[in-house]
């Protein structure tokens, strides 16, 4: 009986970091209906004004319009770039390749605040004009990492065995890509391309660097935190951020985990 009832440590450890990790989220969401613009305990009651609010505040929705937009474009540049350098790092052999892998994984180790300041000086030199275009090439930047890892993985989890069959039996190179190599990596493509859109839509330090006139969502949240009349409506679309943005990594991740064991 005293063996049932002993407690793992690591048991203990992964509920404390649980609770440290999504105790914020959760303080969002609860505030979210609040009916009071201060942030403070006890609620004052239960209210969906905030909620109705948000549709009325035009400038936040056009930031959301400029996140969803960089988000959409730069994750599916992102995706195929990253899956063509996955397919290039697992089924080829060639010089610098090592190099490459090494180029390709900076942006993971690189502070996004010394990227984006980077990035701007480029822009700056060649005369590029601070736009969401130049946003979008910072978050395909930082988004190829996660997709290269991702489908990466993917292509490490089946025999090139199956590749090979297919072009002894006639097909091409290209064929084979098509028919058998991206079917089978498909839902790891998707993961890639949901993770590299969730990477993009929260991005604040790459985008407060290159975003110019034309505010992202994350840039919007950040300037309105200096007006407490704001707070509420600044909560109330964080807390819907949070909500879908973990929704999208346990779907992505889902997808993922079911391409896997299908293929198994």
């Amino acid at each position: 009986m005293k063996a049932r009832l002993r407690v793992s440590p690591l048991a203990l450890y992964f509920v404390a970091v649980c609770f440290f990790l999504y105790l914020p989220i959760a303080l969002l969401v609860i505030f979210s209906f609040n009916d009071s613009a201060m942030l403070i305990f006890p609620l004052k009651g239960f209210t969906l004004k905030w909620y109705s609010a948000l549709l009325g505040a035009t400038e936040l929705l056009k930031a959301v319009r400029n996140s969803l937009l960089v988000g959409i474009l730069s994750s599916l540049v992102a995706t195929i770039l990253g899956t063509m350098a996955a397919l290039g790092i697992m089924r080829f052999r060639f010089p610098g390749r090592s190099a490459f892998v090494a180029v390709a994984a900076m942006p993971l180790v690189i502070p996004y605040v010394v990227l984006g300041v980077a990035l701007l000086i480029l822009f700056g030199t060649l005369g590029i004009r601070l736009s969401l275009v130049t946003v979008g090439i910072g978050h395909v930047i930082i988004s190829i990492p996660y997709v290269v890892l991702i489908v990466a993985a993917r292509l490490a989890g089946f025999s090139p065995s199956l590749e090979e069959a297919a072009m002894d039996l006639g097909a091409t190179y290209w064929g084979t890509l098509r028919r058998v190599t991206l079917p089978i990596c498909a839902p790891a493509i998707v993961a890639a391309y949901l993770t590299a859109f969730t990477t993009s839509f929260d991005e604040f330090a790459v985008s407060f660097f290159l975003a110019g006139t034309e505010a992202t969502l994350p840039i919007y949240l950040y300037s309105q935190l200096r007006f407490p009349n704001r707070l509420p409506i600044v909560v109330t679309l964080a807390a819907v951020v949070m909500v879908g943005s973990a929704a999208l990594l346990i779907f992505s991740e889902w997808v993922r985990r079911r391409g896997q064991s299908e293929v198994s």
